[in-house]
Parts: C-alpha cells; structure tokens; sequence
C-alpha cells in the first residue's frame, strides 16, 4: 500500500519526536506541559507547506523552542507565587527506550540539571539547551531566536556563569549511586539513625516540593542532624501504611513512596564522595499522578 502525503508528514514528525519532547521538558521540568507543546508542533507540522521546508529537524525544533519559551513565560509568573521550592516533575523513562528515545532523554535530565536551569531566563534556558545539550550551531540558534550571532553567543556565555556554580561538582558511578539509593531505603523506613549518619554528606540538604497541599517543609533543610530527624521523626507513626519502590526517575536511581497504596513522594538524590550529598523530595500530589500505575 502507496503512503499518503500525510502519512509521510507523520513519519517525519515521529523521527524527531523524541528530541522535540526531550528540549521541551527540559525547558518546562513537566511531561505534561512538554506533550502539549508536541502536539502543537506537530498541529503546526501538519498544517504546513512541508514541501517547502528544507531541513524538518530545523523547523520542528524552532517551533518548539518558541512555543516553549512562550509557555515558560507564563509559568514563570505563577512559579513566583508557588509555596515552598519549586521541583520539575518527574519523569519516567521507558524501561526499554529506542536508542534514539535513550540518546534524547538519558543525558542532562537529572532533577539537579533541570532545577539548575531555573536560574535562567526564558531565552537564555532555550540558548544554552540548544548549544550545549542538543548540539545545536550557533547560526541555527541564531535563527531559531532571531537574533544575531553575537547576542546569542553573549546569552550563552551569560547563561554558563549564571549555572557554573550550581553545577555539580562530581559525576557519580550509576552503581554506586544505585548502592547508595538502596542502603538509604534500608536506613530509612527503619529510622535507622547510625546508618543515616553514615549515609548522609555532613552537608546534606533536603529539598520538598509539597506544593502548599500535603505537609511538606517550605524550606530547604540544610545539616545531618535535621535532616535525620526528618526521618527518625517522620516516618515512624507512619511505617506501617508506608511502601516503596526502586525505580528510575528522570534517567537516575530513584524511589517511589507509596501512603496506603498512593503514590506520597518520588525521590531523587545527588551524590558526591559516597555519600547523599541531597535529596529532592517531589511531594505535591499533582505531580504525582503519572505514578499512580507503579503501586
């Protein structure tokens, strides 16, 4: 059977899907926001002359990119009055992605990376993703901003200093970070102190994101002692409604807190010298809702 012109328009689309999907959730830190703006590259697709597009990749990204800022815009402004820290939401892979899903989506995804990038405007997050995660020239970038060569290359360099301290400072073996999730679990449903002295860096700090509608700290907690008695405090009254699961989030070893079968926090963690440098504690129920299939 003959493909049709719309046939083809969608096997082009579906080609850069992932990397359409992978910039936007790294602009936006929300699957379902980074969906929306899919499909409105592929309703703009669709609707176009794509005969007269010499590079759909170029196209496809520049849409995107755009429709991305537009939206970080808006989020921007009610991320302002958002209660206690912001946290992207999380993100769970395949377990059995493409290669091309596996490239797009493996790198530059941890929640460190993302909430790093918060520390940037609209343009200058969209400049430094296209420059130095997807790859793209300065020339490309240049049109997809509309802007001139120069001013793009001064919104990268500015972007780089505004994350170079943010970045982390060592990369982790996904074995030992894997390790260290699992010996955290065991130390913490069991309120094990001694353990969690010996798990936690002396300056661990934990970051929740309950979002003002679950009981979570609207603070960032900051040293080993409160952030022990988070867990030796906490957890115990609990304990027995409380389940967990391993899984990865956002491309990292992670876990999954179930409160009477719901889905309660995913947790992701940095690591650094051995030890769980942080822990990011996503809480509010809203950005749990994808997790719900996992109990």
């Amino acid at each position: 059977m003959e493909s049709t012109a719309e046939d083809d328009k969608l096997a082009v689309f579906n080609r850069y899907r992932p990397r359409l999907f992978g910039l936007s959730y790294r602009m936006l830190g929300t699957p379902d926001e980074a969906e929306e703006i899919v499909q409105d590259a592929y309703i703009r697709w669709h609707t176009a002359d794509t005969a007269a597009v010499e590079n759909p990749e170029a196209w496809l990204v520049s849409i995107t990119t755009r429709l991305s800022i537009d939206r970080l815009r808006k989020a921007s402004k009610q991320r302002e009055t958002y209660i206690g820290p912001w946290l992207p939401e999380p993100l769970m892979i395949s377990t059995s992605p493409s290669p091309q899903e596996d490239a797009e989506l493996a790198s530059s995804l941890s929640t460190a990376f993302i909430l790093m990038l918060e520390r940037l405007s609209p343009a200058e997050r969209a400049v430094f993703l296209l420059h130095d995660v997807f790859d793209s020239s300065y020339a490309d970038i240049a049109r997809i901003m509309d802007r001139e060569e120069p001013a793009v290359r001064q919104m990268l360099h500015r972007a780089r200093q505004r994350v170079r301290t943010d970045k982390p400072r060592f990369e982790s073996d996904r074995a030992e970070h894997r390790k260290l999730v699992e010996r955290f679990s065991r130390a913490a449903y069991t309120s094990d102190e001694t353990a969690l002295l010996d798990l936690f860096s002396p300056d661990i700090t934990v970051i929740s994101d309950g979002g003002g509608k679950v009981t979570a700290a609207r603070k960032i907690v900051r040293g080993l002692h409160k952030v022990i008695r988070i867990f030796t405090i906490a957890i115990p009254p609990a304990a027995d409604r409380l389940a967990w699961k391993f899984v990865d989030i956002n491309g990292e070893p992670g876990i999954v807190e179930f409160l009477d079968g719901e889905p309660f926090a995913a947790n992701t963690f940095e690591v650094e010298n051995g030890k769980i440098s942080r822990l990011y504690r996503i809480m509010n129920p809203d950005k749990l809702k994808l997790l719900k299939n996992l109990s």
